[in-house]
């Protein structure tokens, strides 16, 4: 979500007051935001979706959020004033009889060795601290450079390179014996069957808001991978 495209937030807040109501639970598996510069934001973005999501929580449903490569700072603040869980990556969840492990899906991508060099000093607790303490305004403009830097360097890059790595998949799934995997991240939507006959595995990949919401619903009948229009 970014205040630069208020469709989508207001196809997320309608999602929360009305599909999701119907949800014994609800994951949002990383990038809820487009950049979060911590958890004294006030944008009225910010404001927005967190007092849908603390209603949400009112309304006696559950949701778990897991940071994502662009709202790594999500803290604790931000569980506390949404009432949501802070899920750490990866998680292992029991959904309808099955082994489900949940993760952003970033730590998948190492072909992109660049990314996960980035991705090591971002998360270094001391370097967020010293980040944290400026004021916001300088945040902000971080924030803005950073994506920047972010569409230029994907444009230079093979799409392969991007994408979750085969084996890095089959060894999350079998450290966690799990049977499904389910991640975002990498914004290429779709269900892909794995392993053999002795161990078959599923992967299930969550597609962006950016033009279209993306959820995945999963009852007693199985998983469906579902998109629809901002309209």
């Amino acid at each position: 979500l970014d205040s630069s495209r208020p469709r989508a937030t207001q196809a997320f807040l309608k999602f929360l007051s009305t599909r999701a109501q119907q949800a014994d639970r609800l994951y949002i598996l990383g990038d809820l935001f487009e950049f979060w510069i911590g958890d004294d934001e006030d944008t009225p973005l910010a404001r927005e979706v967190r007092d849908a999501l603390s209603d949400y929580a009112n309304s006696g449903r559950y949701c778990g959020v897991m940071r994502g490569n662009r709202d790594f700072l999500l803290g604790s603040a931000f569980a506390r004033s949404t009432r949501a869980q802070l899920l750490p990556d990866p998680t292992i969840e029991e959904i309808h009889g099955e082994r489900v492990l949940l993760m952003h899906g970033d730590l998948l991508c190492t072909d992109d060795h660049a990314y996960q060099r980035y991705r090591g000093i971002v998360n270094q607790p001391a370097l967020q601290r010293l980040f944290l303490a400026l004021p916001r305004s300088l945040r902000r403009a971080a924030g803005d450079r950073g994506r920047a830097r972010s569409r230029r360097y994907q444009a230079g890059q093979p799409p392969a390179i991007m994408d979750v790595n085969a084996a890095a998949v089959d060894a999350a799934l079998a450290r966690h014996d799990a049977s499904t995997l389910i991640h975002g991240h990498t914004h290429r939507p779709g269900i892909h069957r794995l392993g053999d006959s002795r161990r078959p595995t599923t992967r299930l990949v969550l597609g962006d808001w950016y033009q279209q919401g993306s959820v995945l619903e999963w009852d007693e009948r199985g998983y469906r991978l579902q998109s629809f229009s901002f309209g």
